[in-house]
């Protein structure tokens, strides 16, 4: 049976400034400050020729000869796990914050066969490119989908798994969320507004709270969307969420031969497709408090660190408690 561990969290302050946004960014989102040198891995990947943006940060504390890849999530970036970065690298961590192909300072090709085992392909050969044989993988949001996917590929490389707040913990498609098309996606994100971002991840990641410097990532997502790539950025996106929503990785939970280790802030309401679904069913879809439960008993070496009260980014949101549990978890194993 998982360990089901519970941390008490202190409850935030509402915000209601809401600045205008003022920038935008190329479409590999030149421009924009990351916050640790960003290099580039050029490779081939169905006929073409791609590069990816990371960030490789070495041990600051005293070295302990393990690495840790990030895998940032939908409507995030590598840059967006610049606090984990510090703490892992503090706690004497290599660490390694890619950008997936489609997203933020990576390639955004015209044409693109999606999966989770492309990306996760893409990670395996950049990861080889540095010389590293083996490493702990934590994903979040959508990269919970992607490091799941890419454990069950590699799980000779995965030394462990970490989900923070993962989505796909259930089958949307299954459940009765309607399917919308490629297209479909695509006009909803050419609309993306900043005002659209920052009321979604309020009221679905943050439970209804805000702090200032969750602006820094609107401004990085909405100024993206917003800039000369507009389009291609739409169009990748578009692409991108149809693959969340057909890939689940749910039935293969059982399958994880790695230590896993799941981060869930309870009160996380995210699900895709969800405001379009049907009232029945959008009540009973995107119910963190339950599905980390469920789904720590799916998998075979599961450990479940609850967050009561937090949302879908309890490592934004309280990040010293969230870093506490983490490291701890990872020396567990």
């Amino acid at each position: 049976m998982p360990f089901i561990r519970s941390l008490c969290i202190a409850s935030l302050f509402s915000v209601s400034a809401t600045p205008v946004l003022a920038a935008t960014y190329g479409p590999e989102l030149q421009g924009f400050q990351y916050p640790y040198p960003l290099q580039h891995f050029t490779f081939q990947s169905q006929g073409k020729s791609l590069q990816m943006g990371y960030m490789d940060v070495p041990a600051t504390g005293t070295a302990n000869g393990r690495s840790v890849v990030l895998m940032h999530g939908k409507n995030f970036c590598g840059a967006t796990w610049e606090g984990s970065i510090k703490a892992l690298s503090s706690a004497g961590y290599r660490v390694i914050a890619p950008d997936q192909i489609g997203f933020c300072t990576s390639s955004k090709p015209d044409h693109y066969q999606y999966s989770f085992q492309q990306l996760a392909t893409n990670t395996h050969q950049l990861l080889e490119k540095l010389g590293i044989q083996k490493a702990t993988v934590i994903g979040h949001s959508t990269g919970g989908m992607l490091a799941t996917r890419y454990a069950l590929m590699y799980p000779e490389q995965t030394e462990q798994l970490g989900l923070v707040n993962p989505i796909g913990l259930e089958d949307w498609k299954a459940l009765g969320v309607p399917y919308q098309s490629v297209d479909q996606w695509y006009q909803r994100e050419l609309k993306m507004s900043a005002e659209g971002v920052r009321k979604y991840e309020r009221d679905t990641y943050y439970v209804g709270r805000w702090k200032p410097e969750y602006e820094r990532w609107v401004d990085m997502l909405v100024g993206l969307n917003k800039g000369p790539g507009h389009l291609q950025v739409a169009w990748n996106s578009a692409l991108i969420y149809d693959m969340i929503f057909t890939q689940p990785v749910y039935y293969e939970f059982k399958d994880l031969k790695v230590p896993t280790l799941l981060l869930i802030g309870t009160s996380d309401t995210t699900a895709i497709g969800k405001d379009v679904a049907p009232p029945e069913v959008k009540a009973r879809i995107g119910n963190y408090q339950v599905l980390g439960k469920q789904v720590a008993k799916l998998i075979p070496h599961a450990t479940l660190v609850q967050f009561p009260g937090l949302g879908h980014a309890p490592q934004m949101e309280e990040p010293e408690q969230f870093h506490k549990a983490l490291l701890q978890g990872m020396n567990a194993h």
